[in-house]
């Protein structure tokens, strides 16, 4: 990565988003389109301010009892999500704790290979996608190849920067679904049951708060947690608080 931008520069966190996921481009973690994907969700994280809303903060705990209760929690990553947090995502795996299954759209056997050692290099353990075994029914493309004692038999999926028919289709198999979309307006966005509205290096260790903040609460507090969220309702709030920020005096 470049070390030329000063940490005085007003855009340094953004900039040095970008250099990872360039690095990660040129090592073979990121699909170039995975960079035409981040740069969308950039403009969606402009409108948000850049920090993360109290609604999103709200989705985090929620996302966080839901993991807690599951008997089978995945989290499943792609080229973007390694790139940026791989280290971030197996803090928040050791916590809960949860499996980690590497799951790509532009899928080769080599991608996955080196996505899922670098996921080992970060400290993860038993990372699953190199044994696709199983296929989410209903998909015709490669995200539908999945490890059966991974996604294929979770009980709720943590699906960072998904894709819309992926997250249906996990839903159709009556498995829970957490996301986390700076858009949304995304078919993600509004199917999954908890969508995080924030940029990924935020939400994913906002998620390990809340994982160690709820561990010593009951069964019975978690699932009040789980059911009092309203995701139709999170996602109207994140629209309202865009629109407020832009609205003259």
């Amino acid at each position: 990565m470049s070390s030329n931008i000063p940490r005085s520069h007003p855009r340094y966190e953004s900039l040095m988003m970008r250099e990872r996921l360039a690095s990660g481009f040129h090592k073979g973690f990121v699909h170039e389109t995975g960079l035409i994907a981040h740069g969308r969700g950039e403009a969606f994280d402009y409108l948000l301010g850049e920090e993360t809303l109290p609604v999103a903060d709200r989705a985090s705990k929620a996302a966080a009892a839901m993991l807690l209760l599951a008997e089978h929690p995945v989290i499943s990553v792609n080229g973007n999500v390694v790139a940026l947090v791989a280290e971030e995502v197996v803090d928040l795996a050791n916590r809960i704790p949860a499996k980690i299954e590497v799951n790509l759209f532009h899928r080769t056997s080599d991608r996955v290979h080196r996505l899922v050692s670098r996921m080992e290099e970060a400290g993860g353990k038993g990372v699953l996608g190199r044994n696709a075994d199983a296929r989410i029914d209903g998909l015709g493309h490669d995200r539908g190849w999945c490890e059966k004692k991974g996604i294929f038999e979770s009980d709720v999926v943590l699906v960072p920067l998904e894709d819309g028919d992926r997250c249906q289709a996990l839903r159709d198999m009556g498995k829970t679904v957490i996301t986390i979309d700076l858009n949304p307006l995304s078919r993600t966005a509004k199917t999954a049951d908890v969508t995080l509205v924030d940029n990924v290096v935020r939400s994913v260790p906002r998620i390990s708060f809340w994982i160690d903040k709820l561990k010593a609460k009951s069964e019975c507090d978690l699932l009040k947690l789980r059911d009092e969220w309203d995701n139709s309702s999170g996602l109207d709030m994140v629209l309202k608080n865009i629109c407020s920020r832009f609205q003259k005096d």
